[in-house]
């Protein structure tokens, strides 16, 4: 029996998805299907791939496999997508990691804008933290990410995010124009390690910093300072994620991260991906 990507595409889907049920549904088909497919995998390469007790994951030789297959399936991807978009139509699904606060503050407008401009083009969003989503966009989990402060690449800027100070709204600082950091030095601070702390950091810069919890689901963040508990230093994307009773505040000293969107580094780009950042080039 001789190796294809109906397989390889299995595989991928068990891994990235965390299981075989879930597989089947990323990829349309049944999950029997899904089963067979990488069963006739392990046949074909002698080996398992596979290591099936709990959450599937990859076996030392699947580790070994999934780069491999990673590249084969993108570079299909790729040809018939070239060859669809000669035709003048892009297509495929193209899968894009971004921050939590990115996705709930910035993709939901993409996301629409995409749908009516590329109607063939699906994309599906994978959220992880800042390193998480770098590591995803290099190893080729996903074809396309925003990234948090990367050094130049190819790409496009889709915002300039400026952190805030993080307050409950009754706190006698949540009405103010903007507050100096050392102005927060009373409370008990709060920090998110969610992938902002470097950010942070630096606001503090010059500042005694001593943070009384470390944080790193903004979930919890956000409910500790609901809660009373202390203040923190959020992006300002966090606004659209804040539930009543809390106030974001614009915290000087004035710290930004850059938000690109960008395919990955030193491979060739999904046509489809390629397509996604020109439409917001005019932006």
């Amino acid at each position: 029996m001789a190796l294809n990507l109906a397989q390889l595409r299995a595989f991928l889907a068990v891994v990235d998805e965390g299981g075989f049920g879930t597989a089947a549904e990323a990829l349309g088909i049944t999950q029997s299907a899904v089963s067979h497919a990488v069963a006739a995998l392990e046949r074909t390469l002698g080996h398992p791939v596979l290591v099936r007790r709990g959450r599937p994951r990859p076996t030392a030789f699947g580790e070994g496999v999934l780069a491999h297959a990673r590249t084969a399936v993108a570079a299909a991807a790729a040809i018939t997508d070239l060859a669809a978009r000669r035709g003048g139509a892009v297509r495929g699904t193209v899968r894009l990691a971004a921050p939590p606060t990115v996705c709930q503050g910035l993709l939901p407008e993409l996301l629409t804008r995409w749908e009516a401009e590329f109607p063939h083009v699906k994309v599906r969003v994978f959220e992880g933290e800042d390193d998480e989503v770098a590591e995803w966009l290099a190893d080729g989990t996903v074809e396309v990410a925003v990234v948090v402060d990367p050094p130049p690449r190819p790409g496009v800027l889709v915002g300039e995010d400026a952190f805030h100070a993080l307050v409950r709204a009754d706190h006698p600082l949540a009405g103010v124009a903007e507050v100096h950091v050392a102005d927060l030095a009373d409370d008990p601070f709060l920090l998110s390690r969610g992938g902002c702390e470097r950010h942070v950091r630096q606001v503090h810069a010059g500042v005694p910093f001593d943070p009384l919890h470390r944080v790193r689901e903004l979930g919890t963040l956000l409910a500790m300072v609901r809660a009373g508990v202390g203040v923190s230093i959020v992006p300002g994307l966090v606004a659209s994620m804040a539930p009543p009773g809390l106030a974001l505040v614009p915290v000087l000293p004035r710290v930004v991260r850059r938000l690109v969107l960008s395919g990955p580094v030193g491979r060739e780009w999904h046509p489809a991906v390629t397509a996604l950042v020109d439409s917001l080039r005019p932006l």
